[in-house]
C-alpha cells in the first residue's frame, strides 16, 4: 500500500522537476479515484454507470502493483550475501519476466532480463537478481534507464569484477498507437568491469545469445 502521508518518491530526474512538485504531498486515494472518473468522462463514457462505478478503485489497486517499486530500496534486495568459496566463473541468471510502463505513454512494457556477474568475493542468492530487476521495472520507465539502474546497483552493492545486463522487450507505446508496429524488440545492454573487455565480453556476449 502506498502511504499517503509521505511526499512524492525521491526517484530519478526530481532534481529538474519543479520544487512545487517535490514538495507535494502524494493524492489521498480518493483523490485518485476522482482523477480516474475524470479520465473515464474524457475518453467519452459516464463512471457511474454499472461497468465502471468500481473502476476507479480498481485502478488504483492495480496501480500499486504496477508502481510498487517506489515502495522498495532496490539496494536493500542485495544487502544479505554471501561467501563466493573461492567460485570466479560466470553467473548468469537469463530470461528474467521483465513487466514495466512506458514513462510517456503508460503504456506496457513487456520482455525478459539477462543478469551476469563475475563474482569478487560474495555473491548473492539468484532470487535477488530477479527482484532487483522486478523493482525497478515496477516504475514508470524507459528502458535504457532500466538497464543501467539494474546494472550500477548490482555493482555498487556486491563489488564484482565485471555486471552485463541485457533487456529486450516489446513496447505498446509504439504497437498499440502511433506506427502500430507489432513484434518489435528493442534490445539494451550495460556492460561494465571485465565484461566491457576481452575475452569475457565476448564469452558473455556469447553466452547471451546461446
Amino acid at each position: 500500500m502506498f502511504d499517503t502521508t509521505l511526499p512524492l518518491p525521491e526517484a530519478r530526474d526530481t532534481a529538474s522537476a519543479p520544487a512545487s512538485d517535490r514538495l507535494l504531498p502524494r493524492p489521498s486515494r480518493a483523490q485518485a479515484e476522482a482523477a480516474v472518473r475524470t479520465l473515464i468522462r474524457w475518453a467519452g463514457d459516464t463512471p457511474a454507470r454499472e461497468g465502471l462505478r468500481d473502476t476507479p478503485a480498481r485502478v488504483l489497486r492495480a496501480y500499486e502493483e504496477w508502481f510498487g517499486g517506489y515502495a522498495v530500496d532496490p539496494a536493500q534486495l542485495l544487502v544479505r550475501d554471501f561467501d563466493g568459496a573461492g567460485y570466479d566463473d560466470l553467473v548468469l541468471l537469463r530470461d528474467i519476466p521483465l513487466r514495466s510502463v512506458c514513462e510517456h505513454h503508460m503504456a506496457a512494457i513487456r520482455g525478459v532480463a539477462h543478469v551476469a556477474y563475475l563474482p569478487g568475493e560474495r555473491v548473492v542468492g539468484i532470487s535477488k537478481l530477479a527482484r532487483l530487476v522486478d523493482a525497478y521495472a515496477r516504475r514508470l520507465q524507459i528502458q535504457e534507464r532500466l538497464t543501467g539502474e539494474i546494472a550500477d546497483t548490482l555493482q555498487q552493492a556486491l563489488q564484482p569484477r565485471g555486471v552485463a545486463v541485457v533487456l529486450r522487450a516489446t513496447h505498446d507505446c509504439i504497437a498499440s498507437r502511433g506506427i502500430g508496429l507489432q513484434g518489435v524488440n528493442l534490445v539494451t545492454r550495460r556492460l561494465l568491469g571485465e565484461f566491457n573487455r576481452e575475452p569475457w565480453r565476448s564469452d558473455i556476449l556469447a553466452a547471451l545469445s546461446a
